[in-house]
């Protein structure tokens, strides 16, 4: 599936847009050290979703898979992330969209949904729970596995997972580090109690880095959690019941 392109403010964005282009939209926020490809291609989410009659739009988040590789800590942060995101709805013409975010797209997708609540149908907030609030621990080593002169001289196993899964990416390891090392707005109770589009949250049973998806959901007003069975966050992403639960939230939607 070959991508296109777009200027986020003078900073290059790949996307891939498939489907009919009258058919609503479903944008898709990949997750951190991940792209496109491995998130919604490689997982046959962008089949699952066409063939279910949606348009799926997904995009390279900023340091990531095929779009600019950026240095600067103030290049990044969830809400500049999700500005690329609504600049990608308004280069392509959607006036509104149902979203799905994974992990660090989730964080984008809600940042996204707070601050253009009218163009979100809904949202599906995948691999992230109530540490959406709470807060990641351990950014530092993971950026500190991302410096490391290779796999090896990383101990942390957390670190040491994420290391290996941008190496596997193929991944620019220094664009990566400065987004993760970025300033992490935080995203309070309060804000997540005003979006009032339907909402899933969905992680996985065995996930110890998003935290538990019930307590995330109960912030919202029309919330629902979704645990994904026997799935820990590397893993969850492609599972053949988040696709059925996902594909039945949108026909309720």
């Amino acid at each position: 599936m070959e991508m296109q392109s777009f200027s986020s403010e003078e900073v290059r964005i790949a996307y891939l847009d498939q489907g009919d282009p009258a058919a609503p939209v479903v944008l898709l926020i990949h997750g951190f050290a991940s792209n496109t490809e491995t998130n919604w291609v490689a997982t046959n989410w962008i089949t699952t979703l066409t063939d279910a009659g949606f348009r799926a739009v997904a995009f390279d988040n900023r340091g990531h898979g095929q779009s600019e590789k950026l240095y600067d800590l103030e290049a990044y942060g969830a809400p500049l992330m999700a500005d690329d995101a609504r600049r990608l709805l308004d280069h392509l013409r959607v006036a509104r969209c149902h979203v799905m975010g994974y992990s660090m797209g989730a964080r984008i997708a809600a940042f996204l949904t707070i601050v253009d609540p009218n163009r979100i149908a809904s949202v599906v907030f995948g691999g992230l729970g109530f540490n959406m609030v709470r807060g990641m621990a351990g950014t530092g080593p993971i950026a500190t596995a991302l410096e490391a002169p290779t796999l090896n001289d990383v101990n942390n196993p957390t670190a040491r997972t994420f290391r290996a899964f941008a190496e596997q990416t193929g991944s620019d390891l220094k664009a990566l580090a400065a987004c993760i090392r970025s300033s992490r707005a935080p995203i309070t109770r309060d804000a997540l109690a005003e979006i009032t589009c339907r909402v899933l949250v969905a992680v996985g049973e065995r996930d110890v880095i998003g935290g538990p998806a019930a307590p995330l959901a109960e912030l919202m007003p029309h919330a629902e959690a979704f645990t994904i069975p026997s799935r820990d966050h590397m893993k969850a992403v492609g599972d053949r019941a988040l696709k059925q639960r996902v594909l039945e939230f949108l026909a309720e939607t």
